[in-house]
């Protein structure tokens, strides 16, 4: 099996707490309401949403795949730490084994935030990830991610609790 990491960043004028109740905590909610053509439903097929939760992602018409299956491995409000697998899903191809993703809110400049992901790509034998395909997967998150930080702003008691 191969690995291939690779990190990325978005900043952020939303704050921390804000960002990851909305993006994180509620994204089953939320994101389907503000991009149904990205995602669809999330459905919690396994679990409480704490760790080991199953949950199945089905995705918009505006996407060439069906769904994707992922598993919450931790989940840490304190310290605005979320860490989920791809484990299923046509999205994953012939290549991958899984995705391990890896994000962390943190505070940025100005009272806003600085979202940090590391993705992790196993894949199946020998294969190699092409950059073209980590490349679209980092397009779509940040087309979710500037949909939500909008969403914030237009909205701008939501999520305060």
């Amino acid at each position: 099996m191969g690995v291939t990491t690779y990190e990325h960043e978005e900043v952020s004028s939303i704050p921390p707490h804000r960002l990851f109740k909305s993006l994180i905590l509620d994204s089953d909610n939320l994101i389907p309401k503000v991009l149904p053509q990205a995602i669809k439903s999330c459905e919690t097929l396994e679990g409480n949403g704490g760790p080991g939760t199953i949950k199945k992602l089905t995705f918009g018409e505006g996407s060439q795949y069906k769904h994707a299956k992922h598993r919450i491995d931790e989940v840490d409000e304190n310290n605005y730490v979320f860490k989920y697998t791809v484990l299923e899903g046509d999205a994953l191809g012939d290549d991958l084994e899984s995705i391990s993703n890896v994000v962390k809110i943190e505070a940025g400049p100005d009272g806003g935030s600085i979202c940090k992901t590391i993705s992790t790509y196993h894949t199946k034998g020998d294969h190699h990830i092409l950059e073209e395909k980590i490349k679209e997967g980092k397009e779509k998150a940040k087309a979710i991610f500037k949909a939500i930080e909008a969403h914030l702003h237009a909205h701008p008691d939501e999520y305060n609790y």
